[in-house]
């Protein structure tokens, strides 16, 4: 399988920016696509960004366009996710997750990494 670590999560003002990363390891040679999800507080799991691993197709949420990207570092088996001007409703905890090439499924997940947008 997969395994996915995540980092740069953190406390940030509203308008202010964060990157997060997430590190694949293990069998990243069946990577299908990397993706980040959010969890807000009290809400369900919600869809933010995709990125395809071959050609780097990108997807996003309606809620993030224009403020999010996603990228991806290919050679260091690794994903990123730049925030800008991230508003209070951006708070929750993000989540890095992984297509394999065996399915079209989520199947793997980080642990989550915690972002808050506070004053």
């Amino acid at each position: 399988q997969v395994q996915l670590v995540e980092s740069g999560g953190g406390l940030v003002q509203p308008g202010g920016s964060l990157r997060l990363s997430c590190a694949a390891s293990g069998r990243t040679l069946r990577l299908s696509a990397l993706g980040w999800f959010r969890q807000p507080p009290g809400k369900e799991r919600e869809f933010v960004a995709r990125i395809n691993w071959s050609g780097a197709t990108t997807y996003y949420a309606d809620s993030v366009k224009g403020r999010f990207a996603i990228s991806s570092e290919i050679a260091e088996n690794a994903v990123h996710l730049q925030m800008n001007s991230l508003k209070p409703e951006d708070t929750a905890v993000y989540y890095c997750a992984a297509i394999l090439r065996t399915s079209n499924e989520w199947e793997c997940w980080g642990q989550g990494t915690q972002v808050t947008v506070s004053s």
